[in-house]
């Protein structure tokens, strides 16, 4: 790491500089010297005087500073003289620049400043294009302007030739005033200045550039900076809505200024085309009623101190978002910050000390605690001379008595005392000499006896004398005083002769190249403090009282000051599709951005970064609005889409890609755990819980709350938030009591291992086996016969089912890339409809219904070709052999139930009814499995409360099933139930006291006339079209999985959506409320049985009101409970 200095004034103006590879402060060595402020940049500091002027001070290096004048001696033949200088009154001039528009005679040239000499005299360049020339440095031309060569023609009627004188800037290692400009007004008096720019976004390296404020409010920027001419060369003044008090560049294209109102500006399009920007934009202050005092920024990052001395952190902040997101309480309390390179930070405190904040790295920018700038200043030896009493040292005559002129008081001196009278001194030493190096206590005045001496008030030029007096060697008294200060009370722990620390009032880190892990003996968390933030005068009034809590502070200096409020972040690069038209995939930058409060609770936004015709923009998504993460086919990319509630509501979900497997991974876990950590959920799913699936089999799950079910104000859906568990199934099905099974597309059977009263899921490898299918489309003509040669207007050859889409055997990958193929191309003869012997179907055009053997009337013909893919991941899902399933359900439960064997009915792939014994909480795989005879084979089964079942058969029949009980797990019989007329139903889900289902046309259902005598029930009334799947609750709520939502016809089919209204009186509920969509599979609502508290009615007295006697117990779940 390269040395690099630390720069700092105290409250005299006097300057210091602190070396990385150094251990104590060096004073400038103009002793007479005095600067305001400074602001420091790579290799240079620059101040602004008291005397109002701008000083420089470049770093010594190995490599001199030269600058190379020249100027054009320019002539013209004429016959009698031949070439001379008198030229026509239409020629450039006699001497000039090399364009000929300016004059420039050697005589014109002077020294910008006093920090430059000439290098020697002015001489004629021999050369012509870096080769020497025979002709003296004259080129030869027809007329000005044209271009020029070494060679002499006989048409050559003018010439020139350069002369060269250099210059040296000679002033490297001191502070050196720059010149006023002429004849240009100058921004005097200027009031503070800060330098950056030296790492655009856009090129690094670059030179720095210079911003200045008057006294006046105006901001000025330094033009002509350049390495050759490090002073720069004239002022530019920047227009600002506002006086303007401070401001603060950093070393890319930020720059805040604060105004005198205590509200904030930011520069907007700082480039390097553009490097005073283009417009301004109003920031509020951090506080409401506290007014920014000091701003400070860095690459990415703005600290601002307000008027009651705290600390902030600006969230949010790059070169595409220069204004932030929001405010940062950090801890601790300062006087004004300072963010240097690697966007360090430093900072003087109330105390008037130095410190540095430990922990800052580009994933943590906000750091984790302060820690002092523990260097050491002064020598024991020699004693640093002030600037005014620096002869009083030698003298041995006691100075005069100063009596303080007023009432001022600066806390940071007293401080100063209190702690260097208390605290160890840099080296560590044994406890005895520690005792011989402590002060003398102070010496009461014989009025002051007996009892303790509060601490006197000392102004600035009180505290000089003192200073001059300890010096000395002499004590000082006051008569007016209401305590006298021996030399002892005045020293230091360092020892007799050593000049107290300075008082700091400003730092500048600009040109420290330091970070968290840089190994810098003045910054040791470790090491001695010598300031503290926790102690104040006020807090010290008493000697006796810092001596006992000298042991505490000892403690505290072994640890950072603070560990409150910090901000994290983590950057990466990912692939966005754009949001407008033409639609792509955009590279974007991306971070996730975390603030920790100091009571612990977290915030985080997610950034997407883009540009956009050259003008960088961004996006951000408040974590604890994101309402799901879930991952999506987009063109074989590793995809996911990020959702809120508004962008719900516009089915439009920010789509992003990674570039691979392991990237898209590790930002869905970390953007999952934030935004779980944001809503308080800490374990795993609920017995509560909504379970559902994506047509990708991605396994999501929301935590219900009581308002969800609620009969007024409930939640709606586009406010839920789904998380991900990790597994790969078709389907879901769950209940109150935390069972929950799955289906793969393969038909295994899997059971969640990680039920609520587990603390942690235990994890198993799953796989899952889907099939991918393409479809071979021909048409007959009277030539051929049966041709891949279709008509214009026809279907691909090679397509999809719907064929919209072409899709060929070649060209048709896995779902995604985590699938492999573990198969050929084969024809399928297993179609809906059947096929002949070659595996086509017919129909007499594209597209209508297709059939398996072949007509007069059947002019094209399909089939279908199928490949396996498989996938394998592991998941909190436990293996149920042996038998693959097309169909589950568990019964569902109230909240309050206790099973000893939970009901678990379901189909296997061929149709067949099977039953679950053995099924509890404790053994959630079951023991067996029992086949429950059947005409015919099923396609859809549910079990409701009561241990009633429901099926469909494969033709759309409905059956219900007899005599169920928990004594006689399989019932006795089947009765068939009429399904509605002309329709074929295709899947149901049975409630507590409902029953709904869905036919092939995606209209749903709802059997009326369900009583517990005719459990049966009567008729079939349509409820509402658009359902794919349907799933009724324990407390007969209506979840559905629409096939659609209106008035979005582009959304991809597949839609949450919860029926509104459902109640007692009001079984079929009223309206739909869309949720989450876009490819959801299957939804399950039947573990939550959470219901909304209901407010106590109030008692009457005497006979009920109403005539109707109390209903009998009801038979629930096996138990008989009243309702």
């Amino acid at each position: 790491m390269p040395i690099t200095l630390l720069w700092a004034v105290d409250i005299y103006g006097r300057v210091y500089s602190l070396s990385t590879a150094g251990q104590r402060w060096e004073r400038a060595d103009d002793t007479l010297l005095e600067l305001k402020r400074v602001t420091a940049g790579k290799e240079r500091c620059w101040g602004i005087g008291c005397d109002h002027y701008v000083y420089l001070n470049i770093i010594p290096s190995e490599t001199s500073i030269r600058y190379r004048e020249e100027t054009y001696e320019n002539q013209r033949w004429n016959p009698v003289d031949g070439f001379t200088d008198t030229l026509l009154p239409t020629d450039r001039w006699p001497w000039s620049d090399v364009t000929g528009l300016n004059p420039q005679p050697l005589h014109s040239f002077q020294l910008p400043s006093r920090s430059w000499e000439w290098e020697g005299d002015w001489y004629v360049d021999q050369s012509y294009g870096g080769e020497p020339s025979q002709t003296g440095g004259w080129e030869y031309a027809v007329d000005f302007p044209a271009n020029f060569s070494p060679d002499k023609k006989w048409n050559s009627c003018v010439r020139r030739r350069r002369w060269i004188r250099y210059r040296r800037y000679i002033a490297q290692g001191t502070w050196a005033k720059i010149p006023l400009d002429n004849p240009r007004k100058p921004p005097l008096p200027l009031c503070d200045i800060s330098c950056g720019g030296w790492e655009m976004s856009d090129q690094s390296g670059r030179y720095p550039y210079l911003w200045g404020v008057s006294q006046q409010g105006q901001v000025w920027f330094r033009e002509g900076i350049h390495p050759r001419v490090p002073e720069g060369t004239s002022w530019e003044e920047v227009e600002v809505p506002k006086e303007v008090a401070q401001l603060s560049a950093g070393p890319g294209d930020l720059l805040w200024a604060l105004l005198w109102d205590g509200n904030l500006l930011v520069r907007t399009g700082l480039s390097l085309d553009s490097p005073t920007g283009t417009s301004w934009v109003e920031v509020e202050s951090p506080g409401k009623e506290v007014e920014a005092l000091h701003v400070a920024v860095g690459v990415s990052v703005v600290w601002v101190v307000t008027k009651d001395y705290k600390v902030w952190f600006r969230r949010g902040v790059n070169s595409h978002n220069p204004c932030g997101s929001g405010w940062i309480s950090i801890g601790g309390e300062m006087m004004m910050v300072d963010v240097g390179l690697n966007d360090q930070v430093w900072a003087v405190g109330e105390d008037r000390g130095l410190y540095f904040r430990m922990g800052v790295t580009p994933s943590e920018p906000s750091g984790s605690g302060w820690i002092p700038v523990s260097a050491q200043w002064g020598s024991n030896k020699e004693l640093i001379p002030h600037r005014e009493d620096a002869s009083l040292a030698s003298q041995q005559d006691a100075p005069k008595p100063f009596i303080p002129a007023s009432d001022s008081f600066i806390n940071s001196l007293v401080s100063d005392r209190d702690k260097t009278s208390t605290q160890p001194p840099i080296t560590e030493v044994p406890q005895e000499e520690d005792e011989k190096l402590s002060p003398a206590l102070i010496l009461p005045t014989p009025d002051a006896a007996g009892h303790d001496v509060p601490w006197m008030n000392v102004d600035l030029e009180g505290a000089e004398a003192l200073r001059s007096a300890q010096a000395a060697g002499l004590s000082l008294a006051s008569g007016s005083a209401a305590a006298t200060y021996t030399l002892g009370s005045l020293e230091t722990s360092h020892g007799i002769g050593e000049e107290e620390g300075p008082v700091w009032a400003w730092i500048s880190g600009g040109g420290c190249d330091v970070d968290a892990n840089s190994q810098i003996s003045w910054l040791s968390p470790t090491g001695p403090l010598t300031s503290s933030l926790s102690l104040t005068p006020v807090q010290s009034t008493a000697w006796s009282e810092q001596q006992q809590q000298q042991g505490r502070r000892e403690q505290i200096s072994k640890k950072p000051l603070e560990r409150s409020n910090s901000v994290w972040v983590r950057k990466g690069t990912l692939r966005w599709w754009r949001d407008w038209k033409p639609q792509r995939w955009v590279d974007v930058g991306v971070a996730l951005e975390q603030s920790t409060k100091s009571d612990g609770r977290k915030d985080s936004i997610f950034f997407v970064y883009y540009t956009q015709y050259d003008e960088k923009k961004y996006l951000h998504v408040f974590i604890n609005e994101v309402t799901g993460l879930v991952p999506v086919l987009r063109d074989c990319n590793y995809a996911f889409a990020v959702y809120t509630a508004q962008r719900t509501k516009q089915r439009w979900p920010l789509v992003l890609a990674a570039q691979n497997e392991m990237d898209m991974n590790d930002w869905l876990s970390l953007l999952s755990d934030c935004c779980c950590e944001s809503r308080g959920i800490t374990r795993s799913p609920s017995r509560q819980a909504l379970w559902s699936t994506t047509s990708k089999g991605d396994i999501m799950v929301h935590e219900p709350s009581f308002s969800l079910e609620a009969p007024a104000n409930t939640m709606t859906c586009d406010l839920m938030f789904w998380r991900q568990v990790p597994g790969h199934l078709r389907c879901v099905e769950s209940n109150s009591l935390g069972l929950v099974w799955g289906i793969g597309w393969d038909g295994t059977a899997w059971v969640y291992s990680g039920p609520c009263f587990k603390s942690l899921p235990s994890m198993h490898q799953q796989t899952d086996v889907r099939s991918v299918h393409v479809y071979e489309n021909q048409r007959w003509n009277p030539m051929t016969g049966y041709t891949d040669k279709g008509l214009p207007t026809d279907r691909p050859m090679w397509s999809d089912e719907s064929g919209l889409k072409e899709c060929t055997k070649g060209n048709t990958h896995p779902p995604s890339p985590q699938w492999s193929w573990v198969s050929e191309w084969t024809v399928d003869y297993n179609v809906p409809g059947g096929t002949d012997k070659e595996g086509w179907q017919y129909a007499a055009d594209f597209p209508v219904t297709f059939h398996g053997h072949k007509t007069m009337k059947d002019f094209v013909r399909r089939r279908r070709w199928t490949r396996k893919c498989k996938i394998t991941l592991r998941g909190p899902w436990q293996q149920v052999p042996p038998i693959p399933l097309s169909d589950i359900s568990l019964m569902p439960c109230l909240a309050q139930s206790r099973m000893e064997h939970i009901p678990v009915w379901a189909l296997n792939d061929k149709g067949d009814v099977l039953c679950r014994l053995g099924v509890s909480p404790e053994n959630p795989a079951g023991s067996s499995w029992l086949h429950v005879g059947t005409d015919q084979p099923f396609k859809s089964i549910s079990i409701g409360g009561a241990n009633q079942v429901w099926a469909i058969a494969k033709d759309g029949e409905v059956f219900y099933r007899g005599s169920v009980s928990p004594q006689n797990p399989a019932g006795e019989c089947w009765y068939h139930i009429p399904s509605p007329s002309r329709q074929t139903l295709r899947q149901l889900s049975v409630g507590r006291t409902s029953v709904f289902a869905v036919d092939e046309n995606s209209n749903l259902w709802y059997r009326q006339g369900l009583t517990p005598s005719y459990p049966q029930g009567s008729t079939w009334e349509l409820i509402s079209n658009n359902v794919t799947k349907v799933s009724v609750g324990p407390l007969d709520q209506v979840w559905i999985i629409a096939d659609g939502v209106p008035g979005f016809p582009a959304e991809t089919p597949g839609a949450v959506c919860h029926r509104l209204g459902v109640g007692p009186m009001q079984p079929k509920g009223q309206s739909w409320d869309y949720g989450i969509g876009g490819g959801w599979e299957h939804i399950s609502v039947r573990g939550n049985a959470a219901e909304a508290p209901r407010a106590p009615h109030p008692s009457t007295a005497g006979p009920p009101r109403s005539p109707v006697p109390p209903r009998p117990p009801t038979q629930v779940n096996g138990n008989a409970v009243v309702v």
